[in-house]
């Protein structure tokens, strides 16, 4: 009897051993995605983050990003939308829940994979004016090992009604 309930112990270890292990497979296949920028406050008016710069705290931007989900049986698009407040370094970020079928970091989801980000407010009154609104270029940062894609995308900007002349020196014409 004390033979039966071993081996029975012993098989149901295995069996269970190997369904943790197929889900350990399968949750690492799947992508882990995260998509990020900053938005800053260009005092002098030339697009571009000078000495006279800061992050926007409390900025908020719309993201958008499209994924093309690779499976033996369908070809599925999921579409995400959201919007987003930057940190008090003017950092907005998302992160997209492991979706089974994207595979981020293949060699061809460069192609098929993409986000942008736009503007949509200021959370400052002097400055507020929209510089840079849209932006879809991105750095990609990917592992393919752990399945992680990073989409680090282009700065966004509001400048001041007026350009700080004193700050920045007077425009070239």
């Amino acid at each position: 009897m004390k033979s039966i309930v071993l081996l029975f112990f012993v098989v149901s270890s295995c069996i269970f051993i190997k369904s943790l292990l197929l889900e350990a497979r399968q949750v690492k296949s799947n992508s882990h995605i995260v998509v990020m920028g900053f938005v800053y406050c260009d005092i002098c008016h030339n697009n571009t983050f000078s000495k006279h710069s800061y992050f926007l705290p409390g900025a908020e931007v719309k993201v958008d990003c499209i994924f093309k989900a690779i499976s033996p049986r369908t070809a599925e698009q999921i579409s995400f939308s959201v919007n987003r407040t930057t940190n008090k370094h003017g950092l907005y970020k998302m992160e997209i829940p492991s979706v089974e079928g994207i595979k981020c970091a293949a060699e061809e989801s460069a192609i098929v994979n993409s986000c942008q980000a736009s503007l949509i407010g200021s959370s400052s009154s002097s400055c507020n004016v929209p510089g840079y609104k849209v932006t879809s270029d991105q750095i990609t940062v990917k592992s393919k090992g752990a399945n992680l894609c990073i989409y680090s995308l282009n700065a966004l900007n509001f400048k001041p009604l007026k350009k700080e002349t004193k700050l920045c020196g007077k425009s070239k014409k």
